[in-house]
């Protein structure tokens, strides 16, 4: 018996369709969000579906909802095309067995080097001179004066595979470097090359803040007015972790009052945010449009992971690596069997 794929056609790398349709246990059907009804025929069978991990690119009624499992009631794996898994919910998934899997890691080196390319490009206020030339709003060189990152200290909030990538990049530049990671030991986050501090201390302590933790309902709108005021006076703030994490603003205000001297953005709370967003209007923000993890290199690599993360699945029934919801396995061991004996 085939194992049914469900995908929309939303951008992939063409190595997911090459491993997947050389694999004959997986049967792959492509389709398009506005094809409703031949869409829901195809959920209705599927066994797994590889969903795009932007929430804000899948349209509401796409996202694993329970409105979504109760269509799809053979569904056995959500799988997410990046690192995040917005887009599902990973609880109502676990209630009825049906495991969920991300490809963490596939873009940890793009991300950590974007983080890096933001706070550079705020502490030297590159893209603020890209605006002045294209402008030719020229006055001296010394107005657009930056500074340097070597030496500064470093906190970073979420020490999992992008962080420590970041903290290796950071040591190239001889900052310090602390972290903040509740899930992980003191000991392994110094193997991580952070040091551990609690994050009021790093708040508190650091020139840089850079996001990269995961958003759920720990971390939603962690990063409030009362963060912002315990970070340190002249500070700098980097987020490519996802919207939510941070309260736009109350960054924003943190910048206009001069308590923060800059951010680098690359989530948002809508994406993409509104034209009038205030933080759009500030000099001293460098904005991208989610694009951190969007690379030739990361996309295959996601690409490559999750088509074969899924070829393992159902060729063995195991536990595959990327795992999300471990709480859901004894019920899908159960599912799988019934269905693929």
């Amino acid at each position: 018996m085939q194992a049914q794929l469900i995908r929309f056609n939303f951008w992939l790398d063409p190595v997911f369709d090459e491993i997947i349709d050389a694999n004959p246990a997986i049967d792959q059907t492509v389709c398009e969000f506005g094809a409703i009804e031949q869409s829901w025929a195809v959920m209705a069978r599927a066994h797994a579906y590889h969903i795009c991990a932007a929430r804000d690119e899948v349209p509401t009624q796409w996202q694993v909802t329970d409105t979504l499992l109760d269509k799809a009631p053979n569904l056995l794996c959500v799988s997410s095309s990046g690192a995040g898994f917005d887009p599902i919910d990973v609880a109502a998934c676990t209630k009825r067995g049906v495991i969920v899997v991300n490809q963490s890691g596939c873009n940890a080196n793009s991300v950590a080097e974007h983080a890096i390319g933001l706070l550079l490009s705020v502490k030297h206020r590159i893209a603020e001179s890209d605006r002045v030339m294209r402008a030719a709003r020229y006055t001296t060189r010394e107005d657009l004066m930056g500074r340097d990152i070597t030496g500064l200290t470093i906190g970073i909030v979420g020490v999992g595979n992008i962080g420590r990538r970041v903290a290796q990049l950071a040591r190239a530049f001889d900052m310090r470097v602390l972290g903040y990671d509740p899930y992980v030991e003191p000991a392994e986050l110094v193997r991580r090359g952070v040091e551990p501090v609690s994050l009021d201390e790093l708040l508190q302590n650091s020139d840089v803040v850079t996001l990269h933790c995961p958003r759920n309902d720990e971390t939603l709108g962690l990063f409030d007015a009362d963060r912002f005021a315990q970070m340190r006076q002249g500070a700098v703030f980097i987020s490519t972790a996802r919207g939510g994490i941070h309260d736009e603003t109350a960054l924003a205000k943190a910048l206009e009052n001069g308590h923060l001297a800059g951010a680098g953005l690359d989530v948002w709370t809508v994406e993409p945010p509104a034209a009038d967003n205030p933080l759009l209007t500030m000099n001293n923000v460098v904005a991208t449009y989610h694009t951190a993890g969007v690379t030739h290199e990361a996309r295959r690599n996601a690409a490559r992971m999750g088509a074969q993360q899924l070829c393992d699945l159902f060729a063995s029934g195991n536990q595959p690596p990327r795992l999300i919801n471990p709480d859901a396995w004894p019920l899908f061991q159960q599912r799988y069997a019934q269905t693929f004996g």
